[in-house]
């Protein structure tokens, strides 16, 4: 598991109608990842994916090994396609940066977790998430890890679907960037302590 990169996807939908949107939460943490690392996002195309630029993509080092050296290699990659093809891109990069899945770190809203709280695994169901669905279809397995951003559940009888296309609620963007910072360490944990380790702190943690 230490050998070759890993591929940390967050998963959202493509322009800035949607970029506050609880179904971005992933991408907001994979800005926070870059910002941390000090790099940029850029399109990827051409032999990589398609013709077409279908994610904007950074290489990176993530967190810091034990010894002080340096954390895991990283590839961190924000799919610009709508949130239900995102299968496509993520697959694209698994083959060119020779990724197994169990080294795919998937970066995702979750209803049915409560807001700011954060869950890790791997592999399991989709819950119902279309980004999560097609990621599966396209690599051929469900034994990818997730990084599960909890976003709850809608009030009253709200559609669940308009409700992660909606902006966060002035209360709950308060404490956002908090979340997004967690969730940024939860990714770290995984790719350098391990998924145990991740989920004996995160899921333990209120």
């Amino acid at each position: 598991m230490s050998e070759g990169p890993w591929l940390v996807v967050g998963l959202g939908n493509p322009g800035p109608e949607y970029a506050g949107n609880r179904h971005n939460v992933g991408q907001m943490v994979l800005d926070e990842l870059a910002r941390r690392s000090g790099v940029s996002f850029s399109a990827r195309s051409g032999g990589v994916l398609s013709r077409r630029p279908q994610a904007a993509v950074a290489e990176a080092r993530l967190g810091t090994a034990p010894g002080g050296a340096p954390g895991p290699r990283v590839v961190l990659a924000k799919p610009t396609t709508f949130m239900n093809v995102s299968g496509g891109p993520v697959a694209g990069l698994a083959r060119y940066y020779d990724v197994p899945a169990e080294r795919v770190v998937m970066v995702h809203d979750e209803l049915d977790i409560p807001f700011a709280e954060i869950r890790v695994k791997i592999g399991g169901g989709e819950g119902g998430h279309n980004g999560l669905r097609d990621t599966t279809r396209a690599l051929g397995t469900k034994d990818y890890l997730r990084v599960r951003v909890g976003v709850g559940r809608p009030p009253g009888r709200q559609d669940a679907a308009d409700y992660v296309l909606a902006d966060f609620s002035k209360t709950e963007r308060k404490d956002l960037p908090w979340l997004v910072d967690a969730a940024a360490d939860a990714v770290e944990m995984v790719v350098v302590e391990g998924l145990e380790r991740a989920q004996l702190t995160f899921h333990t943690r209120r």
